[in-house]
């Protein structure tokens, strides 16, 4: 088969021959039809990700959308090692395994299902986030970000906050945003305008998919001063890292404030919770179609489409 396969962490996976899939115990051999190009396929594929093995060569995606041999259209990931979805056929055990509502076409379903679990899954099974919360979205102009905001509507946020670099406020209260901050601002003021916002309309839960220094200002804006108050509870999920892999967060921080950290992942969430999850989004989805930008391209052109910037929108590879 034809897949696009990486022998490197220094270099783009390349379109080349591969081995076909062999079905072992329990699994199923899928024909691929779309995969997208999510920020966890390019982590895995340059060592950077926390499920890289260092084990090459293997092919590159972590999910996508194909056939059974029946003809049965499903949704699919975790192919098993040296295996992936960025090819033309690929191996699904049951782990993460479910049919597409006929509603969405397949590129759209393999566009949205991962950014959309995402927020999905932080939001029901690790914030156990209530319908009149509030929501901060942290990085909300990626294709996850704009996805999340839409999701904490759906599930019936009181207030979204988005708070992104380089923010248009039109468009991202278009997708259900009630208030917009910008991260381009002074240090100060990005803090002072997190801090009126939790005077305002309050934040409940916390979705981050930055990290580093913009996960910074959210506790700062957090922490308080004094020994009388009693500070809010704060879910801050942690979910991605563009902003940088690691923070600086003082213990009085953790102390003086209502914080509490968790993750939302492949590992802190269990693959079972995840597979229910996509198909609770899934349906969501097919009843009522989520905006998001989706540019397709054949997946031969992978190497060359690999490190482009899509501006917010969802690369999907069709082989």
């Amino acid at each position: 088969m034809n897949a696009a396969v990486v022998e490197s962490y220094t270099q783009p996976p390349r379109y080349m021959s591969f081995a076909d899939p062999t079905p072992q115990q329990g699994e199923r051999i899928v024909r691929v039809t779309a995969a997208g190009l999510h920020p966890i396929v390019r982590s895995l594929a340059n060592g950077t990700h926390y499920g890289s093995t260092g084990q090459f060569p293997f092919v590159a995606g972590v999910d996508g959308v194909g056939k059974l041999e029946d003809g049965t259209s499903v949704y699919f990931g975790a192919a098993r090692p040296p295996f992936g979805t960025f090819s033309e056929l690929s191996v699904a055990g049951d782990a993460l395994l479910g049919p597409v509502p006929k509603e969405l076409d397949d590129a759209t379903a393999a566009a949205i299902a991962n950014p959309g679990m995402s927020s999905w899954v932080a939001l029901k099974a690790r914030a156990q986030f209530k319908s009149g919360e509030s929501v901060l979205v942290l990085g909300a102009t990626g294709s996850a970000g704009r996805l999340a905001i839409q999701i904490a509507k759906r599930l019936g946020a009181r207030h979204v906050i988005a708070m992104a670099r380089h923010v248009d406020g039109d468009e991202l209260k278009a997708l259900g945003a009630d208030s917009v901050l910008s991260l381009s601002q002074d240090r100060d003021a990005a803090i002072a305008a997190l801090r009126e916002e939790w005077s305002n309309s309050g934040v409940d839960v916390v979705l981050d998919y930055l990290w580093g220094q913009p996960a910074e200002l959210v506790f700062e804006a957090i922490a308080r001063k004094g020994l009388s108050h009693s500070a809010p509870r704060v879910r801050f999920i942690q979910i991605g890292g563009s902003a940088g892999p690691s923070v600086s967060l003082p213990a009085a921080t953790l102390r003086s404030s209502g914080l509490e950290i968790l993750g939302s992942g492949f590992g802190s969430a269990s693959m079972e919770r995840i597979r229910e999850a996509i198909g609770e989004f899934f349906a969501t989805a097919a009843k009522q179609p989520f905006k998001v930008e989706i540019r397709t391209a054949p997946l031969r052109d992978v190497e060359g489409r690999w490190n482009a910037s899509n501006e917010g929108a969802r690369l999907v590879f069709q082989p």
